[in-house]
């Protein structure tokens, strides 16, 4: 699915040049569930920013599914976002004006899925979320964990290739933490390709392999059985 080569970006001031990818080269199969590791600075949010297309590297080549994406102008990363990628944040991201079904509905407004197609895909998330109950709160009446659901509901609904999330388990205990792991692992072993920057040894256990960087390229690799 995806496969960087090479991968350099750098981060410039008037009186300094910081190396955040130093030739960094990955390769990411369908349907692996990939966790993200290393020191703070090490480039592991750059690495999923980029992965993401939500910034451009300044240096070598980015393949997803066997296209160069490295250099796409905004309107081509917003289309391949739109239906390949879903997002998942440490801090939710979700909008406090909307209610649990309008957020998880949101990105299906974005690709112009029906009104009537809508309300099934929201509804039948919210339930495999074990959140439907809640779909007609907002985001701050609801606890972290209920809220990290909600966000991996609006993540999965236009049924990406690929979920990125930034450690999905940093706001909350260690219960909830778990269970947001859980939900997690379903979608991989159905199929979603899932890349995860995280902090925590625990949660990287739950991956199919560590990717360890350091200094903006990669270090260490380790499977996990």
């Amino acid at each position: 699915m995806i496969k960087i080569t090479n991968l350099e970006k750098f981060y410039r001031t008037e009186e300094v040049e910081t190396v955040a990818l130093n030739k960094l080269n990955l390769e990411i199969n369908t349907g692996e569930f990939v966790a993200i590791m290393g020191p703070s600075g090490c480039g592991k949010s750059t690495l999923l920013n980029i992965l993401g297309l939500l910034d451009d590297p300044d240096g070598g080549s980015y393949l997803f599914n066997g296209t160069e994406v490295a250099h796409f102008n905004e309107r081509k990363r917003a289309d391949l976002r739109k239906h390949n990628i879903g997002f998942v944040f440490q801090s939710f991201n979700l909008i406090d004006e909307l209610t649990v079904f309008e957020n998880v509905e949101l990105p299906l407004i974005y690709t112009g899925v029906s009104t009537a197609e809508r309300k099934t895909r929201v509804e039948e998330v919210l339930t495999k979320m074990q959140i439907m109950h809640r779909r007609n709160h907002y985001p701050q009446q609801l606890s972290g964990g209920q809220q990290q659901r909600v966000a991996i509901a609006r993540a999965v609904v236009n049924k990406p290739k690929l979920i990125l999330a930034d450690e999905p388990t940093g706001n909350l205990d260690s219960s909830n933490g778990n269970e947001v792991m859980e939900l997690l692992t379903d979608l991989n072993e159905q199929g979603t390709t899932i890349i995860m920057v995280t902090h925590s040894e625990h949660d990287a256990r739950y991956s199919h392999r560590i990717v360890r960087l350091l200094d903006g390229h990669t270090v260490m690799e380790n499977i996990m059985m």
